[in-house]
């Protein structure tokens, strides 16, 4: 190790690109790790804070590097295709010879060095029929670094004991992420759909089949039935179960139908617009690592209605109404109960912003910099 510490090459490759839920939770992580507040994402002229310092990296050819960053000297999918078969060749050289390598997207690049590798849900390794191609493949190289002695950070000790099922590794560590920046001045800005002045429920992410939308659309009807004004939103790109969701909206009846407001690009201002005036968030996952709606939502004071599948009921703690996620009635009786009553209402907002105080980026940073330690002075 360095008399500054450990140095860690960490994958900045989620940073490029469309941002997703693992591209936040990598950015935020790196940002903490710097020193920085969540927030503060753009900035990277420096390489770390205390005990680590950084030494990004990205496994693209095409994406243009940011101040500081690396790039690994060969195109990600033939990477991918190589290290399915073996760890090899150890990219050591080309990562700045650290003490730890630290792949923050399923993936760890082939070293001498100690290896990590972020696990966020095991979605697409137990349906590898939804899988893409290349998300498949990640899958494999996965496997073949955890054989090989990677070590696998999980966001919830529900993923952790997925990863031991799957791959009957005790090399996993739990590390909650922290909550996402949540600035209370930021500017809020109606969308242009939707009768503003409407009570709705509020779905928030990308259309996948994970997200099990369908299944709150057919909830939404039963409680657009009792709520003559009620609407609902959902806000995100269309994924792999956007057929499904048309189907979903076009099996409801004309008058609900016309309630049912998609919102296809979302900025910061308009996602803390739908938060804020949201009646109840509704997160029916049949799936998820972690779940930054779920605080998100707590933050601003909304409800939160959810299922009890993967890390949600470990990350919701008390601050949600939970049910089975294939339980079209249970979820619309959550819902009705968290619109219609105000005592229940008042109990899971404040229940909600008590949980949000269970998170923190100093705690998420202290666990990786203990692990990042441990592991290089193991090795």
């Amino acid at each position: 190790m360095s008399q500054v510490g450990v140095q860690v090459a960490i994958d900045a490759g989620p940073l490029h690109g469309p941002r997703t839920g693992i591209g936040n939770a990598v950015a935020w992580t790196i940002a903490a790790l710097r020193g920085r507040r969540p927030a503060d994402t753009d900035s990277d002229t420096d390489t770390g804070g205390g005990d680590v310092e950084l030494l990004p990296y990205v496994i693209s050819t095409r994406a243009t590097l940011n101040s500081g960053e690396r790039r690994l000297p060969i195109p990600a999918a033939l990477a991918h295709r190589l290290w399915t078969r073996r760890s090899w060749p150890p990219m050591d050289r080309w990562l700045g010879r650290p003490d730890v390598v630290h792949g923050t997207n399923y993936v760890v690049p082939p070293a001498r060095a100690p290896r990590i590798v972020n696990v966020y849900d095991c979605w697409f390794l137990d349906h590898p029929g939804d899988a893409h191609t290349d998300v498949a493949r990640a899958g494999a190289v996965l496997r073949r670094s955890i054989d090989d002695g990677a070590h696998v950070v999980t966001s919830s000790a529900a993923t952790t004991a997925r990863v031991f099922d799957l791959f009957g590794t005790d090399r996993v560590t739990t590390v909650h992420l922290g909550p996402p920046p949540h600035d209370p001045d930021q500017r809020r800005t109606a969308p242009a759909l939707g009768d503003p002045d409407a009570p709705f429920v509020l779905a928030l992410g990308t259309v996948e089949r994970r997200k099990n939308l369908p299944t709150l659309v057919g909830a939404f009807a039963r409680v657009a039935a009792e709520h003559p004004t009620v609407q609902l939103r959902i806000a995100g790109r269309d994924g792999d179960d956007a057929p499904a969701l048309a189907a979903a909206l076009d099996r409801l009846q004309p008058g609900v139908r016309s309630r049912v407001v998609r919102h296809l690009e979302v900025n910061d201002s308009v996602k803390q617009w739908l938060l804020d005036r949201a009646a109840v968030l509704a997160y029916p996952s049949l799936d998820e690592g972690f779940g930054f709606p779920i605080l998100e939502a707590q933050q601003a004071g909304t409800p939160v209605v959810a299922s009890a599948a993967g890390s949600i009921p470990e990350i919701a703690g008390s601050g949600a109404l939970l049910s089975m996620p294939a339980d079209e009635d249970a979820l619309a009786a959550n819902l009705f109960w968290a619109i219609d009553s105000p005592n229940k209402r008042r109990e899971l907002i404040e229940r909600g912003r008590a949980n949000v105080q269970r998170f923190s980026w100093q705690r998420t940073t202290s666990a990786l910099t203990t692990l990042y330690l441990r592991l290089a002075r193991e090795a």
